[in-house]
């Protein structure tokens, strides 16, 4: 079976699917990587490693496609490249699946097997290829590092001859894979941490990394099966708002988290908030590329507020540490191949009554198959 893995198109796209070892491992599994010249270079992998890895270099993007049975790459592809495809062949990479119904429509008239990355299941058996938990991590340590590059502050408290200078005053909103590694950087880097979220459950996470949780009333709240928090209301929303005003207020450096999978991120900072923040304390929104959860905020773009308040809306804060998040990533494609792989026949087992393959295959054999895209086939 041949693997192919282009280099990615877009320029704010630096990472890649494959780094060399995992090639070399691929490679022993009894497949033939090929690899479009490039492929590292955004992330400082050069393509005399691939090689020297036993991939082969295919300049030729078309026919690499056309070769390949199996496909992976970062961001989704064009409905062009997907038309490249042969029959039968399997696409894993991200997809955005809840805001491409073309794109699903294309894979499924190709009849070729679209996996997407965001569609993995976060289950224990699953977490070796949960690539939105790897970048995730990565997203929520680089937020805490470009906002620190931007304050004009230090963050930790320094005794010096001509006085003491206090801690940096850090808030985290949202404590899942992000906001945790976000607390842990800012922590580590010796701020005053406080952290909100509004699933009760991850408190005490939120303390054994030495932060303070804050805890606001909303009522009936908690966490799908999946982890991740639950939509409020717009009444819980209000009251969030009002309770994180003050602390806001206070911070030199808000982080905000929140994302609903598959919907528009709430909005948690609101214009009124900004406005009661001080000049030069900076904003990291992560959930800008799905709507933002700070109002003003702008998908790959620096906003400063008529009183001074610094929004950073970075949608690929995990591209800033490219080849770490190459490295992670490229280790979730290789699980997920690996737990598919029949070694005896040497092709993939396509299972479709497994757990996880159920979870992420989108369109099979000429048809849209996940349940909840079968409206907008």
């Amino acid at each position: 079976m041949i693997c192919y893995v282009p280099a990615e198109k877009m320029p704010e796209e630096p990472r890649a699917a494959l780094i060399p070892a995992t090639a070399q491992a691929l490679v022993k599994l009894g497949l033939t990587v090929q690899v479009q010249p490039g492929l590292g270079s955004a992330s400082h992998y050069a393509d005399a490693d691939y090689v020297a890895a036993g991939a082969t270099l295919q300049p030729d993007h078309p026919a690499g496609l056309a070769a390949a049975d199996l496909v992976f790459r970062v961001a989704k592809p064009s409905i062009e490249d997907v038309a490249r495809l042969k029959r039968g062949a399997l696409h894993l990479s991200f997809l955005d699946p809840f805001n491409e119904p073309a794109l699903l429509a294309a894979f499924a008239a190709a009849g070729t097997s679209a996996v997407s990355l965001e569609m993995i299941p976060r289950t224990t058996l699953a977490q070796k290829m949960d690539a939105l938990s790897s970048q995730a991590s990565l997203a929520g340590y680089a937020a805490v590092i470009q906002a620190a590059a931007r304050l004009k502050l230090a963050l930790p408290m320094m005794m010096t001859p001509a006085g003491t200078i206090l801690p940096s005053r850090v808030f985290v909103i949202g404590a899942g894979v992000a906001g945790l590694q976000a607390i842990a950087t800012a922590k580590r880097l010796g701020a005053r941490v406080e952290a909100f979220d509004t699933r009760p459950v991850v408190e005490e996470q939120v303390k054994s990394l030495g932060a303070k949780f804050v805890k606001i009333d909303l009522g009936q709240t908690g966490q799908t099966a999946g982890g991740y928090a639950q939509a409020l209301t717009p009444e819980q929303i209000a009251k969030q708002q009002a309770g994180m005003a003050k602390i806001c207020a206070q911070s030199d450096m808000v982080i905000t988290t929140a994302k609903v999978f598959g919907r528009k991120a709430p909005r948690l900072l609101t214009q009124a908030m900004l406005d009661g923040m001080k000049s030069g304390s900076v904003v990291v929104d992560l959930a800008v590329e799905s709507g933002g959860n700070v109002e003003g905020s702008r998908p790959g773009e620096d906003v400063v507020t008529p009183n001074g308040v610094l929004i950073l809306g970075n949608p690929n804060l995990e591209g800033t540490v490219a080849h770490h998040a190459t490295q992670v990533l490229a280790a979730n494609f290789a699980a997920w191949l690996t737990h598919f792989w029949d070694e005896k026949k040497q092709t993939l087992r396509f299972d479709r009554d497994d757990e996880i393959m159920k979870g992420c295959l989108l369109t099979h054999d000429g048809a849209v198959v996940h349940p909840q895209f079968l409206k907008q086939s």
